[in-house]
């Protein structure tokens, strides 16, 4: 049983991925939005969001692989775990 107040084991990988992919974004957004209006003069801010979105998301894939990794492993664990409880009462079940 989880105590109230104490955070599921995995949440700090979760948050720290998460802050990384929209710290990436916001960065992404922020240079592309500039050099538009440096080199093109205009605020085109939907295009911004666009290229960042794009850009964030290739860039995330290589910058962000070691975060990734272990998220999803703390996810697997926690998935093991749960299976394991989840085998552990069906036999139990089936012993009745």
């Amino acid at each position: 049983m989880r105590q109230p107040g104490v955070y599921p084991v995995g949440v700090k990988e979760f948050w720290v991925y998460t802050l990384a992919r929209i710290g990436l974004f916001v960065a992404s957004f922020a240079v592309i939005l500039g050099l538009w209006v440096v080199l093109v003069g205009s605020y085109a801010v939907l295009w911004a969001l666009v290229l960042a979105a794009v850009v964030s998301a290739v860039a995330s894939y290589y910058l962000l692989q070691g975060p990734r990794q272990r998220f999803a492993a703390k996810v697997e664990e926690r998935a093991s775990r749960m299976t394991e409880r989840f085998e552990a009462a069906r036999a139990k079940e089936d012993e009745d």
